[in-house]
């Protein structure tokens, strides 16, 4: 029982709104901030996974080798992670053919799982939603579950930066950091 007050408590904390951090560094030389995720360091090369879709199949981050790739871990409990999603979309639908992708990872448990699609109906999400039920790539690239948070990945397969939390008018920003490393070769 302490255990799930202490879940709802922190759900409810991270729901309440996050402060943004992270990103780009403004030159071409990406740093990660104290804030981020402790696996998920700067100019590593980002580990490989693979996880199921909403449709059920097994989508791996080395498909997307040679891309941009922003992955953005999310919860359907999250009110921050629902308000950047429109955002993302335009983000995605703008650069897709610039060789950019955005894989939405889901940290819902089982007991959520179930409000993933329904979730992101009104949003008309095309990027690949991920869903991670055993928590594996969640402990592995962001072990603070931070919602949402953002890990870039740019077309070397290193992670760029990150950025968690998200406030109206971080979309900006956000599309700065994916045009920037889409620039890049």
């Amino acid at each position: 029982m302490r255990t799930l007050i202490a879940s709802s408590l922190a759900a409810a904390a991270l729901a309440a709104g996050c402060a943004t951090t992270g990103g780009l560094a403004p030159a071409a030389a990406p740093s990660a901030t104290a804030e981020s995720a402790s696996e998920a360091s700067t100019g590593a090369k980002a580990p490989d996974f693979t996880l199921r879709d909403t449709e059920g199949r097994d989508v791996r981050l080395s498909d997307f080798a040679g891309k941009v790739v922003l992955i953005d871990f999310w919860a359907t409990w999250c009110e921050p992670c629902k308000a950047a999603m429109p955002h993302l979309q335009e983000l995605y639908a703008k650069y897709a053919d610039k060789g950019f992708v955005i894989l939405g990872v889901s940290m819902d448990g089982p007991e959520t799982m179930a409000y993933v699609g329904p979730t992101l109906s009104p949003y008309g999400i095309t990027f690949p939603v991920l869903l991670d039920e055993e928590t594996r790539v969640t402990q592995l690239l962001n072990p603070k579950r931070a919602a949402p948070m953002q890990i870039y990945i740019d077309r070397q397969g290193r992670i760029a930066g990150t950025r968690s939390g998200y406030n109206e008018g971080d979309d900006a920003f956000v599309e700065a950091d994916v045009a920037r490393l889409i620039e890049q070769p």
